[in-house]
């Protein structure tokens, strides 16, 4: 028996067999000069460590601060709207209120914290008081239609009603805009029908392919943005009806509307396909797939979700626009479910004709119209996010099932090819022609 010994723990040779005992000490060295330009690592023990701070919580000196300053803006706003300014109107108080609330916020913080954390919080209020107002406008706009269309909204048949036999001195309780939601809704539907494709398919173009054709696309896209909608309108009035169709229609509005919507879709495509990860296309071209499955299969499902918010900002431009869809689809007040044939109105343009009449019954009526446009962009806004809301990487529980299924194919697939006998291999039965 050999014994040998590294720095580390002995090592025990016993019929040629090594067994490696426990370690030894090993003894206290002087640590190196660290030199000059090198990090230097913490020692392991640092000590106990405390317990970890919450960041979304906020203290009772924070919460002091901030309503302090709100109330301290509000009074001096009000001191000098009503004694020391000749100072009137409710946007400017609004206005003075929220210069002074960030200014006596900002100084409140600065007595116990540096500079830094003044500018943050700040920043902070900006950020929150923004999604606020925007919100409230929202909320402002969505109340005061339902409150001008209230009288209308609340009868049935506004919504299972056309206009045909109902006119301007009628009651609310006669007449509806059933034909304007089922012209919206062919309309929109023809339009995504040519937008998502073309646009989705010319955004891969522009990241995957590339080009100076790439380029000038881009270009045109950029400048389509800006379009006015009236000069679409037009394009497709003296192009289309004109020349082809020679009467006003449903399909007509609808390329009406996919002019507007194209250059949105396009646009806001390729900022998404945009924050792919290159990394996630080389993996897949390193696995041999070819360029096409690459997009298939992993960039399009990686950006499914931005592609759906895509979709439904060009959705949204296109369903709220009126002065195209009045040179190109017409006005009526009868059903007409063909877009190839006769004037379709749709929603926008329908409270475009009611508001017009001097009549209040009618002005009501257009102001349930709107409340109706409303509440079709969001359900349409939720009803996108159900289908492609997912995050990158997220599978439905049928995605899961499905891919489940694959890998027990796989398997499957697999062991049968193991245990079957190679057709290289000498059978087992032959007999041996050695001696």
């Amino acid at each position: 028996m050999t014994t040998t010994e590294n720095w580390n723990a002995p090592t025990l040779l016993v019929d040629d067999i090594t067994v490696v005992a426990a370690p030894a000490e090993r003894p206290e060295q002087p640590a190196a000069p660290v030199a000059e330009g090198h990090t230097s690592l913490p020692p392991e023990d640092r000590g106990e460590i405390g317990p970890r701070r919450d960041l979304s919580q906020t203290t009772s000196e924070d919460r002091f601060n901030l309503w302090g300053a709100l109330v301290a803006g509000m009074a001096l706003a009000l001191l000098l709207f009503g004694w020391f300014a000749p100072l009137t109107g409710e946007v400017g108080w609004a206005v003075v209120a929220f210069l002074s609330f960030i200014g006596i916020y900002a100084l409140l913080v600065s007595l116990r914290s540096n500079r830094q954390t003044v500018a943050d919080r700040v920043m902070t209020v900006l950020f929150v008081s923004s999604g606020l107002a925007l919100f409230a406008s929202l909320v402002f706009v969505f109340v005061f239609a339902f409150v001008r269309g209230a009288s209308a909204v609340t009868h049935l048949n506004f919504f299972g009603q056309t206009m045909e036999f109902a006119g301007p001195l009628d009651p609310l309780s006669k007449g509806g805009i059933l034909h304007a939601i089922v012209g919206t809704l062919i309309q929109i539907a023809i339009a995504l029908a040519i937008t998502v494709p073309l646009g989705v398919a010319t955004a891969v173009f522009l990241n995957e392919i590339g080009g100076r054709f790439a380029r000038f696309v881009r270009t045109i896209a950029d400048a389509m943005t800006a379009l006015p909608s009236i000069v679409a309108g037009l394009f497709v009035y003296s192009a289309i009806i004109t020349f082809v169709t020679h009467q006003r229609s449903g399909f007509a509005a609808s390329l009406a509307i996919t002019v507007m919507m194209l250059p949105i879709v396009i646009r806001a495509s390729d900022v998404v396909l945009r924050l792919v990860a290159g990394n996630l296309r080389e993996a897949s071209y390193a696995l041999g797939s070819t360029r096409w499955r690459t997009v298939w299969h992993v960039v399009l499902p990686t950006a499914r979700s931005g592609l759906v918010t895509a979709v439904i900002l060009g959705t949204a431009r296109g369903i709220g626009e009126t002065s195209p869809v009045l040179l190109t689809s017409g006005v009526t007040a009868v059903m007409n479910v063909n877009p190839f044939s006769g004037p379709m109105i749709s929603l926008p343009l329908q409270v475009f004709d009611f508001v017009k009449s001097p009549e209040p019954n009618m002005i009501a009526r257009g102001f349930g119209t709107a409340v109706v446009l409303i509440l079709l962009v969001l359900a349409l806004f939720f009803a996108a996010r159900v289908l492609g809301g997912k995050a990158p990487g997220q599978q439905s529980a049928g995605s899961r099932r499905r891919t489940a299924d694959a890998s027990r194919r796989d398997l499957m697939r697999i062991e049968t090819a193991a245990a079957a006998p190679s057709p290289t291999s000498p059978s087992t039965d032959q007999k041996d022609p050695t001696p």
